[in-house]
């Protein structure tokens, strides 16, 4: 396979270590539902698990839950609820909306919250080695004697400053010897829940949380981490840092980003409140039609959803099941021939709208009578294979 790798910034290949790939996606922080945005990046990364899967790999997929954090301290404040029971809540309500798209289930779904004690570990041993600091019971990394910082971002200096300040950092925060200096450990607040470590009852930093429970599901290097594009910085590029910086290097071997999924030119986000949640999509149409509509977008490339194409991936999943219960077959080499551009599509960088294209094909050539001399692949079978391979299984589908 060839996929688009952002720390070299080109299309390169892909190799297997010994028929094993590790995957390791970031994944929710469980506060409110999913929306498409979500749905987008996993989408993607499930299809690059079948992909492998389909080609006899064995695929070890990691899915993150980060279920501590402001964001979740705050609305569990709001609803006078326990911030695990809120935690529980979301990522029960999010597995099930996933379950409905027909995502693949994670082989291994680590919570921040059961990995806190090596998060401590690995922050005593930046400290140890001059890496980070400790103030008023906060610890910082100390970007300044970490010359590498902002090597896969590629982001000039008042860049990332100026991103840090957008994206929940606090560059101007008097406790940090460098604007880029990025929190640790934080000193819990009397009504927020603590762990003890020895600089303070507190709480790890977010991009801890994922460099420990990366390699501790994975070990190292990890053959594909990412998720959303907007996590390049100041997450993943903050994750090789104190993985590098811990004596873990090379700590990721691809690092594999999506596109932001956008709303009338806006990027959907909790925080602004412009989303369509996944659950209410598959009121309208099956699992599947949500599947091809995620896959007739490329993964690198940003789109505006409108309404509209629900219902033509909804038309173009109604061909797919009326080619597949015609009962007409295809000959055996023009199968082979459509599943080999098939699969040279998705191995060219991902290109599910290419996908689609070839599938499109079979359902037309089937929906035409044609078929080459000789033996015939049925129909069912050849579309069913390949549809899985996207996510859109035939169990899946409806009238």
């Amino acid at each position: 396979m060839q996929l688009f790798d952002t720390a070299r910034q080109e299309v390169v290949p892909f190799e297997p270590r010994g028929g094993q790939v590790g995957i390791y996606v970031c994944g929710i922080t469980p506060y409110d539902s999913a929306h498409l945005g979500h749905a987008f990046v996993y989408h993607v990364f499930d299809v690059l698990n079948r992909r492998f899967r389909d080609a006899g790999l064995t695929v070890r997929s990691v899915r993150n839950v980060t279920d501590v954090d402001d964001d979740i301290l705050r609305v569990a404040r709001e609803r006078g609820v326990d911030f695990r029971e809120l935690a529980d809540e979301q990522v029960r309500l999010f597995d099930h909306d996933m379950a409905e798209i027909g995502l693949l289930a994670p082989d291994v779904e680590p919570r921040a919250t059961e990995h806190v004690e090596e998060m401590v570990g690995w922050i005593t041993r930046l400290v140890d080695g001059g890496y980070a600091y400790a103030v008023d019971g906060w610890v910082f990394f100390d970007s300044g004697v970490y010359p590498d910082y902002g090597r896969l971002s590629r982001l000039d200096h008042a860049t990332m400053i100026e991103l840090s300040r957008e994206r929940g950092a606090d560059p101007d925060d008097p406790r940090k010897r460098h604007p880029l200096d990025f929190v640790l450990w934080q000193a819990s607040a009397p009504d927020e829940p603590s762990w003890p470590s020895p600089w303070s009852d507190g709480r790890p930093g977010w991009h801890i949380e994922c460099t420990v429970m990366s390699t501790g599901a994975l070990g190292h290097p990890v053959d594909i981490h990412g998720g959303g594009n907007d996590l390049i910085y100041p997450h993943h590029e903050s994750e090789i840092a104190q993985a590098e910086a811990g004596g873990v290097a090379p700590y990721v071997r691809h690092w594999t980003h999506v596109a932001m999924v956008n709303l009338d030119g806006v990027k959907m986000s909790k925080s602004l409140g412009n989303l369509v949640f996944v659950r209410d999509l598959v009121k309208r149409v099956p699992g599947a039609a949500v599947r091809l509509l995620l896959a007739a977008h490329h993964y690198r490339v940003s789109w505006s959803y409108e309404d509209a194409e629900v219902e033509v991936a909804a038309m173009r999943l109604r061909r797919y099941l009326a080619a597949m219960q015609g009962g007409g077959t295809i000959g055996h080499e023009a199968a082979l021939r459509h599943k080999q551009r098939f699969f040279e599509r998705l191995d060219d960088d991902l290109d599910t709208p290419g996908a689609l294209e070839v599938l499109d094909a079979i359902a037309q050539e089937l929906a035409g009578g044609a078929e080459d001399a000789g033996p015939g692949t049925e129909g069912q079978q050849l579309l069913g294979r390949l549809l899985g391979v996207l996510g859109a299984e035939p169990g899946a589908v409806t009238a």
